[in-house]
């Protein structure tokens, strides 16, 4: 499927990816790998910022590291960054649009998860913080023996701990690294934000510009009225 098509189907489960898609922390990523630049005197070469999208923290430090032509310096940006992020996110915890009324109405039928590539508390802390934990029966994110994304593991295991087939549970994702993941894990997609340049955004069944748009939303309703 590449059209709105996707509206004629039912997903059995949602698992949402939390950076950008859920919570707005995909600027304060963005800010905070300014910031580490800043701290450490060095600047990121052009497009970065589309490179680092959707990177697992530690992967992306690695990746500020090399690209600054200082990999020695990995672990020191790489903890840097996720304490950037963190105060940011501390400052200032906002959703995506149409994000919040979304989770509300499919929580109503449906069991939903997170597959995140940052740190559980990260993401617990970041749902919590827009009042939406509460609404998810599994975060799942990467480590202990889970590989990131764009590998399929968070997003395989948040769809066997919601107890459904993988073909029948839709992944929402803003990243092309995210849409990958979940596509290797046998899921239906469906994309949301700014469309990536770069190529694998097709690989969504649909991308929409956000969670707000009306058709989603009246969509998800269905989902709330099954049984109703």
């Amino acid at each position: 499927m590449t059209s709105r098509h996707i509206f004629t189907w039912s997903p059995a489960a949602i698992v949402f990816d939390c950076d950008g898609t859920l919570v707005d922390t995909e600027r304060h990523w963005q800010d905070a790998r300014i910031r580490t630049f800043g701290e450490f005197g060095l600047k990121p070469r052009p497009g970065f910022a589309e490179r680092a999208k959707g990177v697992h923290y530690t992967e992306c430090g690695s990746l500020m590291a090399r690209e600054a032509g200082k990999p020695q310096l990995t672990e020191d940006m790489t903890h840097a960054l996720l304490r950037n992020f963190m105060a940011l996110v501390a400052e200032d915890p906002v959703t995506m649009p149409g994000a919040a009324a979304l989770v509300r109405l499919a929580a109503r039928n449906l069991p939903l998860a997170v597959a995140s590539n940052c740190p559980l508390d990260v993401v617990e802390t970041c749902l919590a913080r827009v009042g939406l934990l509460g609404y998810f029966t599994h975060v799942v994110v990467a480590g202990d023996g889970l590989l990131p994304k764009p590998h399929p593991d968070v997003y395989a295991t948040a769809v066997r701990l919601c107890n459904v087939r993988p073909d029948e549970a839709m992944a929402v994702e803003d990243s092309v690294t995210g849409v990958e993941s979940a596509r290797r894990a046998g899921m239906r997609v469906l994309g949301v934000g700014p469309r990536p340049t770069e190529g694998g955004a097709d690989r969504a069944d649909l991308w929409l510009r956000t969670l707000a748009d009306p058709e989603l939303q009246e969509w998800a309703r269905t989902w709330a009225e099954e049984t109703d």
